[in-house]
C-alpha cells in the first residue's frame, strides 16, 4: 500500500505563515473507495431511472392502443344496440298487426259457425216440409183409387154421373194441389241443395280459417318465446327474482278487460276448446311480456349518457377507499338521462358528489347522478327513462368533467354495469 499511495503532503500557504496536511496512504485508499463508491451508485441509479423511464413509456403505449381498442368497441356496441332497438321494434309491430289479423279471423269464425247453425235448422225445416208434402201426395192418390174403384162398382146411371161429377172435380182439386206441392217440392229441393253445397263451401272455407288460424297461432308462439326468453335472461342476470317482480308489477297494475282477457268460445258457460286453450296462453304469455316491459321501464337496465363518452373508473376498491359507482367522462355539458322511471327525491349540492341528482325506482331501487354542471329537475318531480335531468359537469371532489353514476338497492351501492350489462342483447 505504501509503495502504491506513497505519503503525500498538501501545503496550504497563506500571508502570514504556511500549513500542511499529511495524506497517509490509508487516507488516500478511503477516499478513492468512496470516490469510486459514488461514481457506481450514480451510473445504477441513472440505469435504473432510465429503465423505469423506458418501462412506463411502453405502458404508456399499451395502455393507449387498448384504449382505442376499447373506444372502437363500445362504438360497435352502441351500433349493435340501435339496430336490436330498430329490430324489436319492427317486430313489435308485426306482433300487433298479426294479433289484429287473429282477432278479425276469431270474429269471422264465430259468424261463420252462427250461419252454418241457421243454415242446418233451414235444411231441417225443409225436409220435415217435403215429407209432409210426399205424404199428402200419397194420401191424395189413394184417395184417387178408392173414388175410381166406387165408380166402377155402381149400376145406377144417374147417380153415377153426378158421383162422376163429383169425383172429377175432386180430382181436378187433388190433381191441383198435387202439381202445386210437386212444384214447392221442386223448388225446396233446389234450395235444399243449394243450401247443403253453401255449407259445404262454408265448412271447407271454415277449414281453410283453421288452417292459417294454425300458422298464426304457431307463428305467435314462436315470437312470444323469442321476445319473453331473452326478458326473462335480462332480469334474472341482474340479479332480480323474476317471479316476486312480476307479483309486485301485477298488484301495481290489477286492472281486468281489453284484449288480453281470456277468451271463451263457449255461449253455454262450457269450458274453452283447445284453439281457446291455446289462445289464452298466448294471451297469458303477452301479459308476462307487458309486465316484463313494465318492470324495464322502472329498472336502471338503460345508460345515462347517450353521447360519446368513455368508462374512467369502475365499481370497487381506488385508492383505498370503495368507489361505489361507475364514471362516464364526455364533454361538458353532455346531457345525462334517467335510466329508469322514478321520482326525484334530491336535487342539489352534497359534499363530494357536487352537483347531485337522486331518484327512487320501483322495487328499493335508487340511482345517483353526480358532479353535475347543471341540474334541470326538482325534488318530487315524476321521470321518465330517457328523460333529461341535468349536464355533465366537474362539480365537488373531481379530477376533471365525469358523469358518476351509482345503483343502490335498499341502500346498499351495487355495480351499475351489472344491469347495463343484462340489458345490452334486449335494448
Amino acid at each position: 500500500m505504501a509503495r502504491a499511495f506513497p505519503e503525500k503532503r498538501l501545503f496550504l500557504r497563506s500571508n502570514t505563515d504556511t500549513r500542511y496536511v499529511r495524506l497517509t496512504p490509508f487516507t488516500q485508499v478511503f477516499a478513492l473507495t468512496g470516490v469510486a463508491a459514488i461514481c457506481g451508485w450514480t451510473i445504477i441509479a441513472s440505469s435504473v431511472l432510465l429503465m423505469d423511464s423506458i418501462g412506463s413509456g411502453h405502458e404508456r403505449d399499451q395502455a393507449a392502443r387498448e384504449q382505442r381498442v376499447y373506444e372502437a368497441r363500445l362504438n360497435a356496441m352502441s351500433v349493435e344496440r340501435d339496430t336490436a332497438l330498430r329490430e324489436a321494434a319492427a317486430a313489435h309491430d308485426r306482433f300487433n298487426a298479426a294479433l289484429r289479423q287473429v282477432s278479425t279471423m276469431q270474429s269471422e269464425l264465430l259468424a261463420s259457425e252462427t250461419m252454418r247453425a241457421e243454415l242446418d235448422r233451414g235444411m231441417n225445416a225443409t225436409y220435415d216440409k217435403l215429407r209432409n208434402a210426399v205424404a199428402e201426395r200419397d194420401e191424395a192418390l189413394a184417395e184417387i183409387e178408392s173414388l175410381t174403384m166406387q165408380l166402377e162398382g155402381t149400376g145406377d146411371e144417374a147417380l153415377d154421373m153426378a158421383r162422376l161429377d163429383d169425383m172429377e172435380q175432386t180430382v181436378d182439386l187433388l190433381t191441383g194441389a198435387l202439381t202445386a206441392a210437386s212444384g214447392q217440392r221442386d223448388a225446396m229441393a233446389v234450395e235444399a241443395e243449394d243450401a247443403e253445397q253453401f255449407a259445404e263451401e262454408m265448412i271447407f272455407e271454415a277449414k281453410l280459417k283453421q288452417d292459417r288460424n294454425e300458422r298464426i297461432f304457431s307463428q305467435l308462439e314462436e315470437a312470444l318465446t323469442i321476445s319473453v326468453s331473452p326478458l326473462e335472461e335480462m332480469f334474472s342476470q341482474a340479479g332480480l327474482d323474476t317471479d316476486s317482480l312480476l307479483n309486485k308489477v301485477r298488484r301495481g297494475y290489477s286492472g281486468q278487460g281489453g284484449p288480453l282477457t281470456p277468451i271463451s268460445f263457449s255461449t253455454k258457460g262450457a269450458g274453452p276448446d283447445a284453439e281457446g286453450l291455446r289462445a289464452n296462453g298466448i294471451l297469458e304469455k303477452l301479459d308476462r311480456m307487458n309486465l316484463y316491459r313494465i318492470a324495464a321501464q322502472k329498472t336502471p337496465f338503460a345508460l345515462p349518457v347517450k353521447s360519446a363518452f368513455r368508462f374512467t373508473s369502475g365499481f370497487g376498491p381506488r385508492w383505498g377507499r370503495m368507489h361505489e359507482g361507475t364514471d362516464f367522462a364526455a364533454a361538458h355539458g353532455t346531457p345525462i338521462y334517467a335510466t329508469a322511471d322514478g321520482v326525484v327525491t334530491y336535487a342539489g349540492r352534497m359534499s363530494g358528489y357536487g352537483n347531485l341528482v337522486k331518484i327512487q325506482h320501483e322495487f328499493g331501487i335508487e340511482t345517483r347522478y353526480a358532479h353535475q354542471s347543471k341540474i334541470r329537475v326538482k325534488v318530487g318531480q315524476r321521470v321518465s327513462r330517457g328523460d333529461r335531468i341535468g349536464d355533465m359537469g366537474n362539480t365537488g371532489r373531481s379530477t376533471g368533467t365525469h358523469l358518476h353514476y351509482e345503483v343502490r338497492v335498499g341502500g346498499t351501492p351495487v355495480n351499475p354495469m351489472t344491469y347495463i350489462k343484462a340489458a345490452q342483447d334486449v335494448f
